[in-house]
């Protein structure tokens, strides 16, 4: 397990903590794995990066300098068969992808993995992100998932060294 930093988010078995505060999260469907597969629904273990910030700008201000907004085009590769995969693409996409403007509020404020990215392995899952969740401790597809002002919270004192530690 690597050495711990106060900037990481740590993901224990009942909570995220993070800065010094705990919080309630939601995890994948399928539990915590050490062998991700696309559409197991499980959330994979290790040190991961965060590697970007994506906001609703129709729904919130920027929420951090280096937070990109989601347009109306903005979808994320979940084609494990098409080189795109794992990565934010836009439409038309004729290949299977998840819509980044989602109607509902799920993705107004996204942190972004490196989970199998930026070369990622066909098949090993896609879009692991943090986001808010659909209702208290309601199971994801993978991601993690916090309560908004939770996550409005965190974001506000993220730091660019910052990883999700998921044990």
């Amino acid at each position: 397990m690597p050495i711990m930093r106060a900037t990481d988010l740590v993901l224990t078995p009942t909570l995220l903590r993070f800065a010094g505060r705990s919080f309630p999260r939601s995890i994948g469907r399928g539990g915590v794995t050490d062998d991700k597969r696309e559409g197991d629904g499980a959330t994979p273990r290790g040190v991961h990066r965060i590697v970007g910030m994506l906001y609703r700008p129709d729904r919130m201000a920027r929420p951090a300098p280096w937070a990109v907004p989601i347009g109306p085009m903005d979808l994320w590769s979940d084609d494990p068969g098409h080189a795109d995969y794992n990565h934010m693409v836009r439409a038309p996409y004729p290949h299977s992808h998840e819509r980044l403007r989602r109607a509902d509020p799920l993705y107004d404020l996204v942190l972004v993995t490196d989970w199998n990215w930026p070369c990622a392995e066909p098949g090993r899952g896609s879009a692991i992100f943090v986001h808010r969740w659909r209702k208290p401790r309601h199971p994801t597809e993978g991601c993690i998932a916090l309560a908004p002002d939770h996550l409005r919270w965190i974001v506000e004192r993220l730091m660019p060294e910052s990883r999700l530690i998921i044990r």
